[in-house]
C-alpha cells in the first residue's frame, strides 16, 4: 500500500515530533518545504495527500496546482492565510484547531490590560532610569467597577471574562452570532457596537480577520470610543486601521494600547507605534506555552491522520 504524503509548509516549533506522533497512524511520508515560498512550497506538496501549514500563504493559485491534496491542516486557531473558497472547489477538506490557546491568549490579554492600567511598563522603566517617582505614573484608577468591552465572544473572550471580573471588572461584548442563552450562561451583557464602544474603559479585540472584518476598528471606531479608553489586541493586527490608531493616540483621543499583534509583522523598526510610553507591544506571543503547543500539534496532525483515514475531522473549517 502506497503510503501518503504529508508536506509540512513551514514551521515555528522547537521540534514536530508531537505532529509526528499523531500521524504516526497512517505512516506518512513526510515532506518539508525549504522555504514558505510558492515554488518551494509546490515542490514538496504538489502530489501531496496532505500539508499542515502554520504562517505560510496558500493562495488560490497554489491551491490549483494540487494534484491529490485531501486535507489542509492549519497549525493555529485562524485561517486567513488559506484561500477557503478555493479549497471548497477542489474538494479539499480544511482543518483547525479553534480550542488550543484559550487560557495562553485570555491570560495574555489580561496581563496587557493590567499592564496598561497600571502602566507597568512604564513604571519599570522609570525606576530603572533612576527615577523612583511616583507622581510621574499618576493618575492610575481602581479596575473594579470600569468596564471592559470584547469585540467578539468566542472561546477566548469567554475564557477571559471571568479572569476579568475577579478584578471587579464589568464585562460587555458585541457579537451578533452568540445567543443570549450563551451570554446569559457567562454572565456577560450583549450590547451593540456603537454601547459597547461608549461604555467601555478598555476594549479588547478578538474578532477573526475575515474581508469584512479587516480594518473593523478605524477613525469611526475610536471616535466613538470613551475619551482616554484603552485598547488591547490580541487577535490579529489588521483588525486594526493601524494610522487610525497612531492618530487617536496622538490626538489623546486613546489612553494607550497593548498590541500583541500589529498589521505588518515584525513591526518595523521605524514603526509611529515604537518608544511610546502608553504603547506595550508583545511579539505575537499571546498564544505561546509548552503545552499549547504540544496539543496545537496534536489536534492539527491528528484530524489529518483521521481524514487520510477516510474519517471525518474534528475540527472543520466551514465557509461562512
Amino acid at each position: 500500500m502506497t503510503r501518503p504524503i504529508v508536506a509540512v509548509t513551514d514551521s515555528v516549533f522547537p521540534s514536530l515530533d508531537p505532529a509526528m506522533q499523531a500521524l504516526a497512524r497512517v505512516d506518512p511520508e513526510v515532506r518539508m518545504a525549504k522555504t514558505a515560498g510558492a515554488d518551494d512550497i509546490l515542490a514538496v506538496a504538489r502530489d501531496a495527500d496532505a500539508i499542515l501549514v502554520t504562517y505560510a500563504k496558500l493562495p488560490g493559485e497554489l491551491l490549483r496546482e494540487l494534484r491529490r491534496c485531501k486535507v489542509i491542516g492549519r497549525f493555529g486557531l485562524g485561517v486567513d492565510n488559506i484561500d477557503l473558497k478555493t479549497a471548497a472547489e477542489r474538494g479539499i477538506i480544511v482543518t483547525y484547531v479553534p480550542d488550543y490557546c484559550m487560557q495562553e491568549v485570555s491570560d495574555h490579554a489580561m496581563a496587557l490590560l493590567l499592564a496598561l492600567a497600571r502602566k507597568v511598563p512604564f513604571s519599570n522603566r522609570l525606576v530603572q532610569g533612576g527615577r523612583w517617582e511616583m507622581p510621574a505614573v499618576a493618575p492610575l484608577h481602581r479596575l473594579a467597577g470600569q468596564v471592559l468591552g470584547l469585540i467578539g465572544f468566542g472561546n477566548i473572550p469567554r475564557a477571559l471574562a471571568p479572569k476579568a471580573k475577579a478584578f471587579g471588572l464589568t464585562v460587555i461584548t458585541h457579537d451578533p452570532y452568540v445567543s443570549k442563552a450563551v451570554l446569559a450562561s457567562a454572565g456577560v451583557e450583549g450590547v451593540s457596537f456603537d454601547d459597547l464602544l461608549a461604555r467601555s474603559d478598555f476594549v479588547s479585540v478578538h474578532a477573526p480577520l475575515t474581508p469584512v472584518t479587516r480594518g473593523l476598528v478605524n477613525a469611526e471606531v475610536f471616535a466613538k470610543m470613551k475619551m482616554g479608553a484603552l485598547i488591547i489586541n490580541t487577535a490579529r493586527g489588521p483588525l486594526i486601521d493601524e494610522a487610525a490608531l497612531i492618530a487617536a493616540l496622538d490626538a489623546g483621543r486613546l489612553g494607550g494600547a497593548a498590541l500583541d499583534v500589529v498589521a505588518t509583522e515584525p513591526l518595523p523598526k521605524d514603526s509611529p507605534l515604537l518608544g511610546r510610553d502608553n504603547v506595550i507591544l508583545t511579539p505575537h506571543t499571546a498564544f505561546y506555552s509548552v503545552e499549547a503547543l504540544e496539543e496545537l500539534q496534536t489536534k492539527c496532525a491528528s484530524d489529518v491522520a483521521r481524514v487520510l483515514s477516510g474519517e471525518p475531522p474534528v475540527y472543520p473549517v466551514k465557509l461562512a
